[in-house]
């Protein structure tokens, strides 16, 4: 868990913990709480939250997190403006990235984007018209599970295609690739390929101006870009390709940019 104050477009007094005790709501509830207690001053005028899941965005209720057993139907709104007397509003956390880009990083300007992030799945927030749009359940942009080959998007767009395809952690191909070895380099020009897929389900279904691409295996950007962009070459549109911004996020927070822009 991360968390920070938005002061002019810059995140200060950071914070950072490791979430424990999975299992119980009570306990994650409370190392929340812990986790923003010290950050609450006199100039904080709300709190904004992105979760790894689906979202009762008015209502603030968060729905079955994947990684977190306990949080199946958690009213975190209720309870964190019952703690803190503050507004609170909820997202989900690559929302909160594409919302931190467009608000505050590389994608301002652009009225329509989609940002991408790749780590140990691959997840999808969308501007439409420089709004956030997340659909009628938070859903959006879930394009990791459409169907693709023997699976789907997120097995092979993930560090799980390095795990599950070839055997190997992304990280160990990433130090392998840095090193020149060869076998780690096509592993990278393959996950290229399928990047440059993801994409292309992200025009057709979105036509944005611009993709922005984040998550900790975007630090292998220089790795699958050039496969990536052949990838694309196909498209049936080309001039949409032509006209396509593919950026590459580099500040590290900007979730938390975005979740505070949930505020404003």
């Amino acid at each position: 868990m991360r968390a920070g104050i938005n002061s002019g477009g810059y995140i200060t007094d950071h914070r950072y913990s490791l979430l424990h005790s999975k299992n119980s709501l009570d306990e994650t509830l409370n190392q929340v709480k812990s986790l923003i207690s010290p950050l609450i001053k006199p100039e904080v005028t709300g709190i904004g939250i992105g979760v790894p899941s689906v979202v009762d965005i008015e209502k603030g209720i968060v729905y079955n997190v994947v990684n977190i057993p306990s949080w199946e139907r958690v009213e975190l709104k209720y309870i964190l403006e019952k703690e803190f007397n503050l507004p609170v509003f909820v997202n989900n956390d690559v929302n909160c990235f594409v919302l931190g880009e467009h608000r505050y990083g590389l994608a301002r300007g652009f009225s329509s984007l989609v940002g991408l992030t790749l780590g140990t799945g691959i997840g999808s927030g969308i501007i439409i018209n420089n709004q956030l749009y997340a659909g009628a359940n938070c859903g959006a942009g879930e394009i990791g599970y459409l169907p693709y080959r023997a699976h789907n998007l997120e097995y092979y767009c993930s560090g799980n295609f390095f795990e599950a395809e070839k055997h190997t952690p992304a990280l160990l191909a990433f130090d392998g690739a840095g090193r020149g070895d060869l076998e780690a380099l096509e592993c990278w020009k393959e996950f290229g390929v399928h990047i440059g897929n993801a994409i292309k389900c992200v025009l057709y279904a979105f036509d944005p101006e611009a993709v922005i691409i984040g998550g900790s295996i975007s630090n292998a950007y220089t790795f699958f870009y050039e496969s990536m962009m052949q990838e694309l070459q196909d498209f049936l549109f080309p001039e949409s390709i032509k006209k396509l911004k593919i950026i590459l996020s580099v500040n590290k927070d900007i979730q938390l940019l975005g979740a505070s822009a949930l505020v404003l």
